[in-house]
């Protein structure tokens, strides 16, 4: 990247011809992330509005295309790591966000859970143990007063706030009890999501686990009436552990509800890019 270049271009952003206009943004996007703190400098020493929303818009063309890239990254060789994909979500939203604050906020869970987890425990005394440490000493749970909130979905967010959804809930929950080699993982349960005690992959849940309620325990024949209220049959679908790549789809759809029932369409529009990205 060549720096008085770009200053040269950044200078011009005022001027009122839109096609000149186009081309200098299109010049500027195809930098990356580079260019950012010139174009920030510039918004900070400028005093015209014209000149400012048009480098706000171009900020979040580039941090866009790099979340893409990202959550293109991520699906093709890093979709073991479920944390990472949450982290690419709340770039979305966040870009700025110093991420070393989520990651020690898990740790530190982890941390605690770990000075007294013990060898001998049964599942349900290690469920139990996350439960305390989770959701009774850290204090998180489940946002019932503003459910349909776009903040539910970012995990730094939930983490900040102690409030999120079914969705974030488990998944941090999971998070932690893998890094405890604690068989915790997500069930995409219709209308609900909850996580599950694996003792065996290839076996159904020891139980459910209802993050959302304070890790209400939940057993099969629990599941098995939910889904009959719905109308829907007890396929391994709804009842057995998903992929990360289905929880990371099921957060951005989480995600496009939110923005519709605020009525942004533009934020709903760029998450449904995202959404296709994997997808495809």
């Amino acid at each position: 990247m060549n720096e008085r270049e770009v200053k040269a271009i950044i200078s011009l952003l005022d001027d009122p011809d839109t096609e000149i206009f186009n081309q200098l943004e299109q010049r500027l996007v195809t930098f990356g992330p580079e260019v950012i703190p010139l174009l920030e400098e510039n918004w900070e020493s400028s005093f015209d509005p014209l000149s400012q929303s048009r480098i706000e818009n171009i900020i979040h063309k580039i941090q866009f295309d790099q979340i893409k890239y990202d959550l293109q990254f991520w699906d093709l060789k890093n979709n073991d790591d479920l944390l990472e994909g949450l982290l690419i979500i709340n770039r979305y939203q966040y870009p700025n966000l110093d991420e070393n604050n989520v990651l020690l906020t898990i740790s530190e869970l982890k941390r605690n859970a770990w000075f007294q987890l013990m060898y001998d425990m049964s599942p349900l005394e290690k469920v139990k143990l996350l439960n305390n440490i989770i959701f009774r000493e850290f204090g998180l749970s489940g946002n019932t007063t503003n459910y349909h909130d776009p903040q539910n979905s970012f995990i730094h967010k939930v983490l900040e706030t102690k409030r999120g959804n079914p969705i974030s809930l488990s998944c941090i929950y999971s998070i932690i009890a893998q890094q405890l080699d604690i068989p915790i993982y997500g069930i995409n349960l219709p209308k609900h999501f909850i996580v599950a005690y694996m003792e065996d992959m290839e076996q159904p849940p020891l139980f459910y686990i209802n993050a959302f309620n304070r890790g209400q325990i939940m057993h099969q024949n629990d599941i098995h009436s939910f889904l009959k209220q719905l109308n829907l049959p007890s396929s391994e679908e709804y009842t057995m552990p998903c992929t990360n790549k289905a929880i990371i789809k099921r957060v951005l759809r989480n995600l496009i509800t939110a923005y519709e029932n605020i009525g942004n369409p533009q934020k709903r529009e760029e998450i449904d890019i995202l959404l296709k990205i994997i997808e495809d």
